[in-house]
C-alpha cells in the first residue's frame, strides 16, 4: 500500500477525474480533490490508490487511481471491476466536510442499539443541544485509539453518544 511504486502524480490523477466526473456525486469537489478524500471528505495526507489493484493487474495510470486518506485506502474494494470502487466512493458521499466518521458513528450506534441517536435524544427530552454536544466533547477526550490507528473507529464514537446520552440525563 502507499504511494512507493506509483509514478502518476496526484495532479494528474485529480485532474483526469475531475474532468470527466460528477462532483456533485462526491465527498469532495473539484477545488480541494488534492487535499481531501475522495471517499470521506477529510483534509488529510492523499494516498494513490488503484480502483483496480496492481495485484489483479491495475495499471499506473490516470484512469486506474483515486486520492483516499490512510484510513478510506485500507477500507476500499480490492476487486478487479472499476465500477464497484466508483459505488463505494459514491455510497458514502456526505455533504459536509468533516462530518463523515461521526455519521459512520451514528450509523453503528443504531446498529448496536436499534434506535438511530435521533430517536434517542428525542425519547429523552434532550432539548439542549450545546450542553449535549459540550457532554460528546468532554467524553471524546476522555476516549483512546486502537493501537496502530491514529483516529476513533466507528464503536468508540457510538459508545461516546451513549456514554453522553446517559451523562446527560444524570446532570438533569
Amino acid at each position: 500500500m502507499g504511494n512507493r511504486n506509483i509514478k502518476t502524480s496526484k495532479t494528474d490523477i485529480a485532474d483526469y477525474w475531475f474532468s470527466i466526473v460528477d462532483e456533485s456525486d462526491l465527498s469532495v469537489d473539484a477545488a480541494e480533490a488534492y487535499e481531501r478524500c475522495w471517499r470521506c471528505g477529510y483534509e488529510k495526507s492523499l494516498e494513490k490508490c488503484h480502483i483496480i489493484p496492481d495485484s489483479l493487474g491495475g495499471e499506473d495510470k490516470p484512469s486506474n487511481l483515486v486520492l483516499l486518506c490512510k484510513r478510506c485506502h485500507l477500507e476500499n474494494p480490492n476487486i478487479a471491476d472499476p465500477d464497484i470502487m466508483w459505488d463505494w466512493i459514491r455510497a458514502y458521499k456526505t455533504p459536509f466536510y468533516d462530518t463523515f466518521w461521526v455519521e459512520q458513528g451514528m450509523k453503528e450506534y443504531e446498529f448496536i442499539y436499534r434506535k438511530s441517536l435521533e430517536e434517542e435524544i428525542k425519547e429523552r427530552n434532550i432539548f439542549d443541544v450545546i450542553k449535549f454536544n459540550k457532554i460528546v466533547k468532554e467524553q471524546i477526550r476522555k476516549t483512546t485509539y486502537h493501537f496502530g490507528h491514529p483516529y476513533l473507529n466507528s464503536a468508540t464514537i457510538a459508545g461516546v453518544f451513549r456514554i453522553s446520552l446517559k451523562k446527560y440525563e444524570e446532570d438533569n
